[in-house]
């Protein structure tokens, strides 16, 4: 029970990654509260922990909005009296050619992506910084800093932007107790995963000659990720972007 008594927010509670994170740290112990735009997705995930003897509430908010970012992190701490853990996952995934990519296509990418994460961070500092630390984990990506795909760039341009955030918000606020890193997920076994049209066997028979690991990673593996990066066991680990991508970027 790696994270008992925590209070962890995962933002894109929901579905796919930040479900799946939202159960592994409520299964080590901690209290955590699961955001997003959309109540349905987030009130499955908290049955789904209270299911498995959890401890789990939803909270709805859109990351690209100031007010309701910055009333997020302070009904969290109204309700726990602190945060110690938060998990910066909301995203959304864009897809064409630089020259064909529409404005507002661009522009709702790197709102979600990258201002997302940007407001979330300075909220979660704050409260951070009342109580004394914390940790905080972005979820950045293989494309970006670490890989460029044609027809992915803006998603690419936004998880990079992520990236450099990270580490220079790591590196600003170390010193008081808050600790922060990425972890930049390859191909998991999520809907993003899926080209359209494509098939669970087609993805894994793309994904064998693909991936110099054969494979898609597990939502266990990422979890595994995320909470490392989150625990004590990584107490060294300072603007850090963890690559957990089956070997495409070595």
């Amino acid at each position: 029970m790696k994270f008992q008594d925590k209070v962890v927010l995962v933002t894109g509670g929901g579905s796919g990654i930040g479900r799946a994170v939202a159960l592994g740290f409520a299964q080590e112990g901690a209290t955590v509260v699961v955001a997003a735009r959309r109540r349905e997705p987030l009130d499955q995930t908290v049955k789904l922990i209270e299911a498995a003897q959890g401890r789990a509430t939803a909270l709805t908010a859109d990351v690209t909005r100031p007010a309701e970012v910055a009333g997020l992190v302070s009904e969290i701490v109204r309700r726990h009296g602190r945060l110690d853990i938060a998990v910066n996952n909301a995203g959304v995934f864009t897809m064409g050619q630089v020259a064909d990519i529409d404005e507002a296509d661009w522009s709702h990418t790197l709102d979600v992506n990258v201002t997302g994460v940007f407001l979330s961070m300075k909220h979660e500092i704050a409260a951070m910084r009342e109580g004394g630390g914390g940790v905080i984990v972005n979820v950045a990506s293989q494309i970006g800093a670490h890989k460029r795909i044609p027809g992915l760039g803006a998603y690419a341009a936004s998880k990079a932007a992520v990236a450099a955030l990270t580490r220079t918000a790591a590196l600003e606020y170390i010193r008081e107790g808050i600790r922060i890193n990425a972890v930049s997920p390859g191909p998991h076994d999520t809907p993003m995963s899926m080209r359209p049209g494509e098939t669970l066997s087609d993805r894994d028979d793309r994904m064998k000659a693909q991936l110099p690991i054969g494979r898609v990673g597990t939502l266990e593996e990422i979890t595994a990720s995320v909470l490392w990066l989150a625990s004590d066991d990584a107490g060294f680990a300072v603007g850090h972007d963890l690559v957990v991508d089956g070997g495409s970027t070595a």
